[in-house]
């Protein structure tokens, strides 16, 4: 028997933890010495959304679920934001939180309030920590971030629990993850649909990436020889060199892509999760065949749904089995299409453009690199046409918070510190985490923070446009942005004209430790760009 935070550190240990982020009190110090005793690093962020973010990036990457820890209160708000993130964006996450102990619950004290009703709606599951649960609870939490679909699970510790005995039967607990059960499964129903259609599509999801699905998939198409459209997190599953690659769904200029989507007479769905982008927001009125996890969530207007739920490796398997017979897509009609759409994002401009640096930076960026996107105007370019044959493409799309660009690039670097890690993040994000530049420099991380700065909020000015009305309230800055050659102690390297995009990149890549690019951009381009109308 010995003290809780012991047993909590070394069945973290046990899991395969290496950090804790977030910011303590005086309740967290018993933990945080144990986390040091079982060499798992506590590390203090400048914000406790930040440390959420950063859990969540180390959970996806590793499969570990990532551990973030915020205080009483407004510890506890802060960090519920990128708790929510884990949630809507599907990572495996645990969040512990300071809470006042049982007498005091329900009190008007400083800084009480009720952390488990906070996070109800943005976990799995909410709970308190104590003698009589602490062994069942930390096991049901570690199984419930990670069964399908993955998400974020809040714990709360009582500030006098640390200084509690407990029998833990942890201490040798491996990791368990549920199989999906296979339920409704519509095999005879699809597979007439599959045989009678002449011009099916596929559209693939974050379930699929989540599954490692990319060397199935790639052979699946290679069979059907149909179009393939992706949402944004499921960047990469297919490489845009495919020559069924039709593009993103959401993104720049999809309305080009729906040139193509729209000819269906069905849509395959494989590991698609609606929280990025409702199959009715694009999809024309066609039988759907939904392939996931999880049940479709699809409104009464589509009259024609059938379900393959389970394990995606397995359903995958059928799949592959499967003699499908010739559509009538034409291989030059798709390759035609996905020419127009990527020159259609080509624009050109007499100063830098966002275009122009995208480009430059796909030029040089080290292979098995990680990229993460901040949320904006640029993400929609971004994500439309940057290429991901040898790269990692991270953003957030289920729960969509500006600020997460640098976090996450800061999560991935500690995940996977031999790959080269860039962060791009326009002018109004990254003011939102900026100070997790200073976490970059303290732990000295090779970590390349590129920032387009346009002076403006884009993609509100895009949006104010499209409704006609005058642009208000979206200017970031009139006037020069860092206005030094350091931000918070990282140096700062200035890009505003083409010629000095490669030159500017390489000494980015080169530089000993995390480096800033200001790159001044031209973000008119963004109205021509971003698609109003997806359907």
């Amino acid at each position: 028997m010995s003290k809780i935070p012991h047993e909590l550190a070394v069945f973290l240990k046990n899991i395969g933890v290496k950090y804790v982020f977030g910011i303590p009190g005086g309740p967290s110090i018993p933990y945080m010495e144990e986390f040091k005793k079982q060499k798992i690093q506590f590390i203090t962020t400048a914000n406790e959304q930040s440390a959420a973010i950063m859990a969540d990036v180390t959970g996806r990457l590793t499969g570990v679920p990532g551990i973030c820890h915020g205080t009483y209160g407004a510890g506890a708000t802060n960090l519920s934001t990128g708790v929510g993130e884990a949630l809507l964006d599907r990572s495996p996450l645990i969040a512990f939180t300071t809470e006042f102990k049982d007498e005091d619950r329900g009190r008007v004290i400083q800084m009480n309030i009720n952390h488990q009703e906070l996070y109800l709606p943005i976990t799995k599951k909410t709970e308190r920590l104590t003698q009589s649960n602490f062994n069942n609870l930390l096991r049901d939490a570690v199984e419930t971030s990670l069964s399908e679909p993955p998400g974020s699970v809040h714990i709360g510790l009582p500030s006098d629990l640390a200084e509690k005995n407990v029998e833990s039967e942890l201490s040798s607990y491996k990791v368990k993850t549920k199989k999906v059960k296979s339920i409704n499964n519509d095999y005879d129903e699809i597979k007439k649909l599959i045989e009678k259609a002449e011009k099916p599509v596929i559209a693939l999801g974050l379930t699929a990436d989540r599954f490692k699905l990319k060397d199935k998939l790639n052979k699946l198409v290679d069979k059907l020889k149909v179009p393939v459209f992706l949402t944004p997190m499921a960047k990469g599953l297919i490489s845009e060199k495919s020559p069924w690659y039709g593009g993103v769904l959401f993104h720049a200029k999809s309305d080009i892509a729906a040139d193509i989507y729209r000819q269906a007479d069905l849509v395959i769905g494989i590991g698609y999760d609606p929280i990025e982008f409702n199959y009715e927001a694009w999809m024309p009125k066609v039988p759907l065949i939904h392939i996931d996890t999880s049940k479709v969530d699809i409104t009464s207007d589509y009259k024609e749904v059938y379900e393959i739920i389970g394990d995606l490796n397995d359903s995958m398997d059928i799949l592959l089995k499967e003699t499908y017979p010739d559509y009538k897509w034409e291989k030059s009609e798709i390759l035609k299409n996905k020419e127009k759409l990527f020159k259609s994002l080509m624009i050109k401009t007499d100063n830098l453009n966002p275009v122009d640096l995208i480009t430059g930076l796909q030029e040089q960026i080290p292979v098995d690199s990680i990229v993460t996107s901040d949320v904006g105007a640029h993400l929609h370019l971004l994500g439309q046409l940057w290429k991901t044959d040898n790269n990692k493409f991270l953003i957030t799309n289920g729960w969509s918070g500006m600020g997460f660009s640098i976090p996450a690039a800061i999560g991935a670097k500690l995940a996977k510190p031999e790959n080269t890690v860039v962060s791009i993040s326009g002018d109004g994000g990254f003011l939102m985490n900026c100070g997790e530049i200073t976490l970059a420099k303290r732990l000295n991380l090779n970590i390349l923070f590129i920032v387009m700065v346009d002076g403006d909020y884009s993609l509100i000015k895009v949006k104010q446009n499209w409704k006609k009305v005058e642009e208000y309230a979206t200017k970031v800055t009139d006037d020069e942005y860092f206005k030094s050659d350091y931000f918070l102690g990282v140096p700062v390297l200035r890009l505003k004209d083409k010629e000095d995009i490669k030159s500017v990149l390489k000494k980015g890549f080169e530089h000993n430790g995390p480096v800033i690019i200001e790159a001044e951009v031209n973000g008119s381009i963004y109205q021509e760009l971003i698609t109003k109308d997806y359907k």
